[in-house]
C-alpha cells in the first residue's frame, strides 16, 4: 500500500531562516512546528524535509555540521512526540546546474521511490516559489507558506496559501484542499 506524505521545506517553513544556518546553536523551530508535524504524524503521513543547502558548497559549513543541525532539529520534535521520516538535501550551489536543488524533483523523486508514497495524494509545503515548483513538478498539491509574492503569468501558483505550518497541517488532515 503507498503512503500519503507532506514534503515539507526547513528553513523558514519549518525553523527560523538565519541566512545559511551553520551552527546547531543558530538553529530554532518555529511556534508549533512539533506540534504541526505531530499532527501530521497521528494521521499517517510520511514527513519528508526536502531543503537545499548551498551553504555546504559556499564552504559556510560542513556535511558534519548539517548532521548535527538535524540532529537537534529531530530531538526538539522528539520532546514533543513529533518525528521526520527522512530528511533529504541538496548540498550544491545554484550555479551547478544539478538536479537535486528545488525546485527541480530528484530529491522528492528519490524520497518518494525509497519510502513508497503515492505522490498524487501527498503535498509540499514551503514558504519560497521554489517549494511550489517543487510541489507542480512532481504532481502534488501546494502550500505556500506566508503571503503570496507578485508573480508572473509563468510562476506555478500554490493550491493554497495558510500563515504557518500548524495551519498547513490543519488543512491537509481535514482535507480543506
Amino acid at each position: 500500500m503507498a503512503n500519503r506524505a507532506v514534503f515539507i521545506d526547513r528553513d523558514g517553513t519549518m525553523a527560523n531562516d538565519v541566512g545559511y544556518c551553520h551552527r546547531p546553536e543558530d538553529f530554532e523551530l518555529l511556534p508549533n512546528t512539533a506540534k504541526a508535524i505531530r499532527l501530521l504524524n497521528q494521521h499517517n503521513f510520511k514527513v519528508i524535509v526536502i531543503t537545499n543547502q548551498s551553504g555546504i558548497a559556499r564552504g559556510y559549513f560542513t556535511e558534519e555540521t548539517l548532521a548535527e543541525i538535524h540532529e537537534k532539529m529531530r530531538g526538539e520534535l522528539a520532546k514533543e512526540g513529533a518525528w521526520v521520516d527522512a530528511i533529504y538535501y541538496c548540498p550544491h550551489h545554484p550555479d551547478d546546474n544539478c538536479q537535486c536543488r528545488k525546485p527541480k524533483p530528484k530529491l522528492a523523486l528519490q524520497a518518494a521511490k525509497d519510502h513508497n508514497i503515492e505522490l498524487e495524494g501527498s503535498f509540499v509545503v514551503g514558504d519560497l516559489q521554489m517549494d511550489i515548483g517543487l510541489g507542480k513538478a512532481i504532481g502534488c498539491q501546494t502550500i505556500l507558506i506566508g503571503t503570496l509574492p507578485p508573480m508572473d503569468d509563468e510562476s506555478p501558483k500554490p493550491d493554497i496559501v495558510v500563515p504557518d505550518l500548524m495551519k498547513a497541517a490543519e488543512t491537509i488532515v481535514i482535507g480543506q484542499l
